[in-house]
C-alpha cells in the first residue's frame, strides 16, 4: 500500500525545515523560495519508515497569499501533519488549514509542535492545550500531538514512529480500475521530455499505457513512471507519481488537468453538491454568489445556486449546484473547497457531475440528491438511471463512481424488483417508468401508422427505429424487449400492435371483390385493367389470396401454384423450356408467361440459359 503525507500550518512554523530534517530532502525547489526562506509552491519529498513503508510527502506553503497552492497539494493526502510553532501557537493559517483538512475529510493526522528547543515545558503544555481546543469537533480531534525540534533532532524519532502507527489504521486507497492522476506540476526534464506529477487515485497506471489528458488535452502514452526517483513498471493508487508523457508539449498541459485512461472521464462545468459553509465564514452566502471552486489541483471561478434556501448561513449545510466558468475533470464523491479572494468559505462533496439544472425549493429534487449521496448502490443506480435514462453502462460507471462489479450486482438486484429494464448484456438501462414511456411511444407511433395506412400490416421495423430516441446500436435489443413484453407483434420485416388486422372500407372491399372475380374468371390470363391501388393489392398479398409476379401482373394464389406445378413438371420431363413453350403449355399470353418465368428466376427455382430456362 502507498500513502502520502501532507503538511499544513501557518507561515514560518517550520514545515519545510521539519521535512528536510526528517528526509534529508529540501522541499523548497524554487530559487525565490530559497532566497526568501519562504515556501511559495508545493514541495515534495519521501520518507522510509521503520516498518519498511515508504511514504510520499507534499509540503505546502503556509502564507495566506499562497493558499491556492496549498489547496492544490492536499486533495489526495492520507495523513496530515499539522505544524504549530511552539513559540507562537495557533495562528490564522493554522485555523484555515485545519478547516480545509476538515472539509476534505482528512481524518488521519498528527499535530507536530515545532521549535521545541525555543520554549520551556510549561509553554509547550499551553500550546498543546490550545491545539486540543482548536481540533475539537473536527476530523482531526483525536490526532496525537508530538513536540519536536528540527534543529536538534529532539522528538523526531517519536514523530517517525507515530507516523508509522497512524498509518497502521489508514485505509488503502480505493481501486475502481479507473486511474486518475491530478496534475499538480508540469515540467520538462532533459533527455526525457514532458513530465507531470501528482498523487495517483482510483486505479493503476503502467508504462506504455495509452492515456488522455482531461479536460482539453491530447491522447498520449506513458513513456515512463517514477516514484521517489525510482522507475516503476506500474504505479498503484496512493502513489506520488512522476509520469513521462510521449509527444506532448508542456504548453498543452497545466496544473488541474487529470491524466487518465481514455474514453470514460468527461469534463463538466455543472455539479450537484452537498455544501457546508464554515462557522467562521464572515457572512451568509446568497443564492447565485460567485466563488472560487477548488477541486484537487484545479481552481476555477463558479456560480453557486442554492436549491433549498435563498442564503446559506455560517455553519449550515445545504444542497447546491455549481456552474463553473470552465470544465474540470471530477467524479462523484470527490471533495471540493470554495473560497472568496480573502478566505476559505466552505466545501463539501460532489454528488453528481454534468448535472442538469434543477428547479429550486423542490422536495423531490432534494430526495433524489440525498439518494445519490447516501443511498445504497441500488439506490444510487436507480436514481441515476431515473435522471439520465436511457443510460449506457459506461456512463453509469462514470456518474456513480462505483466499481463495475458493484454496479452490475445492483442492476441484477433491481431487475427482478421491476425497478429497471436492461437491454442486451448490460448495454442500455431504463427505469421501469422510463421503459413504459418508451413502450407507450412505440405503440403510439405504430398506431399512427395504422391510422395513416389502414390497409397495411404495419410499419417496417426500421421506420420505428427513427421514432424512438435511443442509440441506433441498441434498437434491436429494444425491439426484442417490446416483442417479448407483447407490446408489439412481429410480422416478417413489419411490426404491428397486438390484434391489429388491416381493414378495408366498404368501397375498398367492393373494389377487392371485383378484382378477385376478374382473377377467378380467367385464372391464367386474367383481366388486370385496372389494377386496384397498391395498398389493396398488398392487403391481398398479406392475406395470402394473390401473388404479385411483377408491377403489372397479379394472380390468384391458387392459380399461381397451379402454373408453377405444371411448369416444373414440364421441365422435369423435358429438362428445359422457353417462354413460348410455357405460354402454350398454360394457354396464356407471353406477358403472363414471361412474368411467371422471371419470377421463378428471382426465386431461384429456375435459371435462364440464353433463351431457355432450366431447373436449379
Amino acid at each position: 500500500m502507498s500513502f502520502v503525507l501532507g503538511t499544513a500550518g501557518h507561515v514560518d512554523h517550520g514545515k519545510s525545515v521539519l521535512i528536510e530534517a526528517l528526509t534529508g530532502i529540501d522541499p523548497d525547489r524554487l530559487r525565490e523560495e530559497k532566497e526568501r526562506g519562504l515556501t511559495i509552491d508545493l514541495g515534495f519529498a519521501w520518507l522510509k519508515l521503520p516498518s519498511g513503508r515508504e511514504v510520499g510527502i507534499v509540503d505546502v506553503p503556509g502564507h495566506e497569499h499562497f493558499i491556492n497552492n496549498m489547496l492544490a497539494g492536499v486533495g489526495s493526502i492520507d495523513v496530515a501533519l499539522l505544524i504549530v510553532a511552539g513559540d507562537e501557537g495557533v495562528m490564522p493559517q493554522t485555523r484555515e488549514h485545519l478547516a480545509i483538512l476538515d472539509l476534505l475529510q482528512v481524518d488521519k493526522g498528527i499535530v507536530v509542535v515545532t521549535k521545541k528547543d525555543l520554549v520551556d515545558e510549561e509553554l509547550l503544555d499551553l500550546v498543546e492545550l490550545e491545539v486540543g481546543e482548536v481540533l475539537a469537533g473536527t476530523t482531526l480531534a483525536q490526532a496525537p500531538v508530538v513536540a519536536v525540534s528540527a534543529l536538534t533532532g529532539d522528538g523526531l524519532p517519536q514523530l517517525v514512529s507515530t507516523i508509522d502507527r497512524v498509518l497502521d489504521s489508514a485505509a488503502p486507497k480505493k481501486d475502481v480500475g479507473r486511474p486518475r492522476l491530478p496534475v499538480d506540476r508540469v515540467f520538462t526534464m532533459a533527455g526525457f521530455g514532458t513530465v507531470v506529477t501528482g498523487t495517483l487515485i482510483d486505479g493503476s497506471l503502467s508504462q506504455g499505457q495509452e492515456v488522455e489528458i482531461v479536460p482539453s488535452g491530447p491522447r498520449t502514452r506513458v513513456r515512463g513512471l517514477q516514484s521517489h526517483k525510482r522507475k516503476l513498471d506500474t504505479a498503484s493508487p496512493g502513489t506520488r507519481v512522476a509520469a513521462n508523457l510521449a509527444g506532448v508539449s508542456t504548453d498543452a498541459l497545466q496544473r488541474g488537468q487529470v491524466v487518465t485512461t481514455p474514453g470514460w472521464l468527461a469534463p463538466s462545468r455543472a455539479f450537484d453538491v452537498r455544501l457546508r459553509l464554515l462557522p467562521s465564514a464572515p457572512r451568509p452566502l446568497p443564492h447565485n454568489a460567485t466563488v472560487t471552486f477548488h477541486h484537487q489541483a484545479a481552481e476555477v471561478l463558479g456560480k453557486m445556486r442554492l436549491l433549498e434556501t435563498d442564503k446559506l448561513e455560517p455553519g449550515q449545510t445545504t444542497w447546491a449546484q455549481f456552474l463553473l466558468d470552465r470544465p474540470i475533470a471530477a467524479t462523484k464523491d470527490d471533495r471540493f473547497i470554495i473560497r472568496s479572494p480573502q478566505e476559505t468559505l466552505g466545501g463539501g462533496t460532489i454528488v453528481s457531475v454534468r448535472a442538469k439544472r434543477h428547479r429550486r425549493h423542490r422536495p423531490e429534487v432534494i430526495e433524489r440528491l440525498a439518494a445519490r449521496e447516501e443511498g445504497s448502490a441500488e439506490q444510487v443506480v436507480h436514481t441515476i438511471v431515473q435522471e439520465e435514462q436511457p443510460v449506457e453502462m459506461e456512463k453509469l460507471l462514470r456518474l456513480s463512481s462505483l466499481p463495475r462489479a458493484q454496479i452490475e450486482e445492483a442492476v441484477r438486484s433491481l431487475v427482478p424488483q421491476k425497478q429497471v429494464v436492461v437491454l442486451g448484456d448490460m448495454g442500455l438501462l431504463f427505469s421501469a417508468q422510463g421503459w413504459q414511456r418508451l413502450a407507450d411511444a412505440a405503440v403510439q407511433a405504430v398506431r399512427r401508422y395504422h391510422q395513416q395506412f389502414p390497409l397495411r400490416q404495419g410499419p417496417p421495423k426500421e421506420e420505428l427505429r427513427g421514432k424512438l430516441k435511443i442509440p441506433t446500436k441498441h434498437f434491436a435489443h429494444a425491439l426484442e424487449q417490446l416483442l417479448r413484453d407483447g407490446t408489439l407483434v412481429e410480422a416478417g420485416p413489419l411490426i404491428h400492435v397486438p390484434d391489429y388486422k388491416p381493414q378495408a372500407t366498404p368501397q375498398q372491399q367492393a373494389a377487392l371483390d371485383d378484382f378477385l372475380q376478374r382473377l377467378e374468371a380467367n385464372p391464367y390470363m386474367p383481366n388486370l385493367d385496372p389494377l386496384p391501388e397498391a395498398d389493396l393489392v398488398n392487403l391481398l398479398i398479406e392475406q395470402g389470396k394473390v401473388v404479385k409476379l411483377s408491377d403489372d401482373v397479379v394472380l390468384l394464389a391458387s392459380a399461381y401454384q397451379g402454373m408453377v406445378g405444371e411448369v416444373v413438371a414440364h421441365m422435369k420431363s423435358r429438362g428445359k423450356t422457353t417462354v413460348a413453350e410455357v405460354r402454350d403449355l398454360l394457354h396464356t399470353s407471353r406477358k403472363y408467361a414471361l412474368a411467371l418465368m422471371e419470377h421463378l428466376d428471382a426465386r431461384r427455382v429456375t435459371r435462364r440459359v440464353g433463351d431457355e430456362r432450366v431447373l436449379r
